[in-house]
């Protein structure tokens, strides 16, 4: 096993899908010899050369437009946006055709392709750069979206993601790109999609995180006896993982750091509400970032859930009898 950070276990995910598979693809903008703005597919180019490996025009539609369309005859590409921002001017070629080519052609297509793209704040960027709108593509049927938190997991989904035949998803928390370092196994293997992992144990308390957060709630779990569920996949999520732990602990803390109105967390909370609500020893509680556009970087910290936040949700729901 080699130790890796988030962008050296990409990468690798990467290079043993276009070794093993010639209908893989990797384009976007800079990705080809600049190997991406986070080095994510450095060295791709030059073992794969220019018919795999592509920069495109800066031109967010356009990319997605050409994967959903190589996508649909056969090929299985990874098309990067250089951070989730700037993904909006492609919503329409993600809600419009990629989610709805296997209904709207009655099954004779899908569109097996993969969208990576930085999200999260964390890193002091500049607008746009550090967006956390992943409800938006959760709310759309026909779209996986995937979250990892580790290198390790990192690898494991993108395998599966690029091997899933409809289309994923794929926000890489940007936070998390060299801040941590694990062994990750250097042979391929495939972490599935659409579970959960248990990453702490404990009896009183369900906390909920994915992404750059989950870090933050296993540093303020610290010695509290919550169980911590890293959720992976958004959509489909682990509603079996989710209820099983609420139903053992009887509390259920959500973390996030996008705004609180309509984030993912509120499904979350619904959902347990609706089928587990009879486990729920105290209310459901949230910590999120605030109902404000991303802000600059001298309020950055301020908005993202901290880990003082995050112990302090987690003692009024030990406060509850």
């Amino acid at each position: 096993m080699a130790v890796l950070n988030l962008v050296q276990a990409i990468n690798q995910g990467l290079q043993q899908a276009l070794a093993e598979d010639e209908r893989v693809l990797v384009f976007g903008e800079d990705v080809a010899a600049d190997g991406g703005v986070f080095r994510v597919t450095e060295g791709l180019y030059e073992e794969f050369g220019e018919t795999r490996i592509f920069d495109t025009p800066l031109a967010e539609s356009g990319i997605v437009g050409l994967a959903v369309g190589l996508s649909a005859y056969g090929l299985r590409p990874v098309a990067e946006i250089q951070f989730l921002g700037f993904a909006y001017s492609a919503i329409d070629q993600i809600y419009t055709h990629a989610a709805r080519i296997r209904a709207r052609s009655r099954g004779r297509f899908s569109c097996p392709l993969v969208i990576r793209t930085p999200y999260g704040g964390g890193v002091k960027a500049p607008e746009l750069h550090e967006e956390s709108s992943e409800a938006l593509f959760c709310h759309m049927p026909g779209i996986k979206v995937v979250v990892p938190s580790t290198p390790s997991n990192a690898k494991g989904l993108l395998l599966a993601a690029i091997q899933d035949p409809d289309p994923v998803i794929y926000l890489e928390p940007t936070r998390l790109y060299r801040l941590l370092k694990e062994e990750v196994a250097e042979e391929p293997y495939l972490t599935p999609l659409g579970q959960a992992r248990i990453a702490q144990a404990g009896d009183q308390l369900t906390i909920i995180a994915w992404g750059s957060m989950l870090e933050r709630c296993l540093k303020a779990a610290g010695d509290y006896p919550a169980e911590v569920i890293d959720l992976l996949t958004l959509s489909p999520f682990d509603r079996e993982t989710v209820l099983a732990s609420v139903k053992k602990t009887g509390r259920l803390l959500i973390v996030h750091e996008a705004p609180k109105t309509g984030g993912f967390g509120a499904e979350l909370a619904a959902t347990v509400a609706e089928e587990g609500i009879m486990s729920l020893k105290a209310p459901i509680l949230r910590v999120t970032g605030y109902d404000v556009v991303p802000p600059l970087p001298l309020l950055e910290d301020y908005n993202l859930p901290s880990e003082q936040r995050i112990i302090s949700a987690i003692e009024e729901l030990l406060s509850y009898s």
